[in-house]
């Protein structure tokens, strides 16, 4: 199915966005969002800002929109739009147990593989929901090995452009089977695909199936469906990608995207279908560039009038609007803003996706119903103080505008 017509089925309309003039609105209002950004620890040239009026499609200020800048977990918001066109709301993670061989009485005559589809919140006890399934099935025995198929990603187990040190401090390994996010005994595992095995392998021997050890493989295509586990639906698990800012959510939906659309579980297919799908909304995409999920990469870039069209994108579109807001941050209350933003002005009434690297402090969002913002601010390093010092201002400052409209 085309991408417009999956637009339409949720009840949206492909937007395309011109750009803003560089400072609208009165001049008070400029004037006090300038003032906002006027931190010493952040060089201007590297820091960009942008406010639009909701009702109207104005935009009340903008200020290095076009600069091309590290959006730290900000990248995030990209991969909700791509997930929730292409993937929709409803899509469930699958795990499923497929059989080698033949059932003879209580014997399995073969092997038995445990397949990964991507799921970033597999836990123990949906291991122990498909053994149970297995033993309703009168199985009591397994001759063969139990492997782990983690064949629907490819092998790389992090993204392009991340230092070494973020794999398994700022993502667990990205495979398409991965167990309580690959921790066991509270280190990671070796091998992730070979730890589910394992772990399956105890699972079932706990609920009385006796099989042979644990291996690694991907299952012939003629293995049958035996039992499946799903996750929560897409919608339900947004909050942990942007409120949360959980970064191996977001790069397992990336894969998943490339997966499901493009054949190919990489990040690099799913960052394409990404462009892909913002190219085709009709955001601006100058000086933007896709090459993770999360935002670690240091290859990333984006700009404010990118992100701020994404946010409008979401306003305008009924079928995602209630969705995004609600897996976004609140102020003073949940995720990432929960001790952020805390004040009478602010506190319930903004929502936001908050992003931090060693380069890049980044939020966007929404104050109310009434403004979307974006602000990105970059360094080496980057101040984090008094990027967050300046992002508070001119959201505080959009909010007192909105609270005298």
């Amino acid at each position: 199915m085309r991408l417009l017509v999956r637009l339409a089925a949720l009840g949206g309309a492909v937007l395309v966005l011109a750009p803003a003039a560089a400072t609208a609105g009165a001049p008070s209002t400029a004037g006090e969002l300038a003032r906002a950004l006027r931190t010493p620890g952040i060089a201007p040239g590297r820091s960009a800002a942008i406010a639009v009026d909701l009702a109207s499609g104005t935009t009340l200020f903008a200020r290095n929109a076009d600069v091309s800048l590290a959006p730290a977990s900000n990248e995030k918001l990209a991969v909700t739009y791509a997930a929730l066109v292409e993937l929709g709301p409803a899509y469930r993670f699958r795990t499923s147990v497929v059989g080698e061989g033949r059932q003879v009485g209580s014997v399995w005559h073969g092997r038995l593989v445990l397949e990964g589809f991507g799921d970033p919140t597999l836990q123990t006890d949906d291991l122990k929901r498909l053994a149970g399934r297995l033993y309703a099935r009168g199985i009591r025995t397994v001759t063969g090995h139990v492997a782990g198929d983690a064949s629907w990603f490819d092998d790389r187990w992090t993204a392009p452009g991340w230092l070494t040190s973020f794999y398994e401090v700022e993502s667990a390994p990205l495979s398409a089977l991965v167990v309580n996010r690959a921790v066991r005994h509270k280190r990671y595992v070796r091998d992730p695909r070979l730890a589910a095995a394992a772990l399956f392998d105890q699972v079932l021997r706990a609920q009385g199936i006796e099989a042979r050890d644990a291996a690694v493989g991907a299952a012939g295509p003629a293995a049958q469906t035996l039992a499946t586990v799903r996750s929560k639906k897409l919608a339900n698990l947004l909050p942990l990608m942007d409120a949360d800012s959980d970064n191996f959510v977001a790069e397992m939906v990336l894969k998943t995207i490339g997966a499901e659309v493009a054949g190919k579980g990489s990040s690099a297919a799913g960052a394409a279908v990404v462009r892909r799908d913002l190219a085709a909304a009709g955001v601006p995409l100058a000086g933007v560039r896709i090459a993770d999920g999360s935002g670690l990469s240091r290859l990333d870039r984006a700009t404010a009038r990118e992100l701020s069209a994404l946010l409008v994108l979401f306003s305008r579109t009924p079928a995602l609007r209630g969705i995004v807001r609600d897996s976004l941050a609140v102020a003073g209350e949940t995720g990432t803003l929960r001790h952020r933003l805390a004040g009478p002005g602010t506190r319930g009434v903004v929502r936001g996706k908050t992003g931090t690297t060693a380069t890049a402090s980044a939020l966007s969002g929404y104050v109310g119903s009434r403004f979307a913002f974006v602000l990105l601010q970059n360094g080496d390093p980057v101040d984090w103080g008094a990027a967050h010092m300046l992002q508070d201002r001119f959201v505080e400052a959009l909010a007192r505008l909105q609270k005298r409209l």
